[in-house]
């Protein structure tokens, strides 16, 4: 987990390919695919931050609302983890900037510094987190290079988060 000298409270974590499978030949809203998948390690990593952390996602997804969201985090059984959805549709905002973050944490109550947000794309989950004052962790599995891998804290799993 991340270790710093405020505590966390809040973890945000991206949807698509960090909590449940993104497949590229599914077209529309998760909600209504035939078939969804969570990511490996999400439903061990998610019940036990779960508690001691509240868990929110924080997603790009611009067709889906809340409840559209929802309902694809019930189809695989991790809605029971999850304190609220952020999306460009609550919030009037769209993924990729320190005012997407900026406006969850003014929503939740919270100081920046006691947010860490877990994604999978740097320029969408990680950057924009850190330019808000977030700690944030990239979740690399497939061990990707960037300017910023030496900077920010990586897993490759997301059991790794509870080890």
């Amino acid at each position: 987990m991340c270790k710093g000298t405020t505590p966390v409270k809040v973890y945000l974590f991206d949807w698509g390919d960090t909590l449940m499978v993104d497949f590229p030949n599914q077209k529309g809203k998760m909600c209504d695919w035939n078939y969804v998948e969570a990511v490996e390690g999400a439903q061990q990593a998610l019940s036990t931050i779960a508690q001691h952390s509240h868990v929110y996602i924080a997603t790009s997804a611009d067709d889906s609302s809340e409840l559209d969201i929802k309902r694809a985090f019930q189809r695989v059984e991790l809605d029971k983890y999850i304190s609220g959805y952020f999306c460009k549709v609550n919030l009037g905002i769209a993924k990729g900037s320190a005012e997407f973050y900026l406006e969850i944490v003014k929503r939740i109550g919270l100081k920046p510094n006691q947010v860490v947000m877990v994604g999978d794309t740097v320029n969408k989950d990680i950057q924009p987190a850190i330019q808000a004052g977030l700690s944030a962790i990239w979740f690399n599995p497939l061990r990707a290079d960037s300017e910023l891998s030496q900077n920010v804290e990586q897993i490759t799993s997301l059991t790794d988060l509870i080890q």
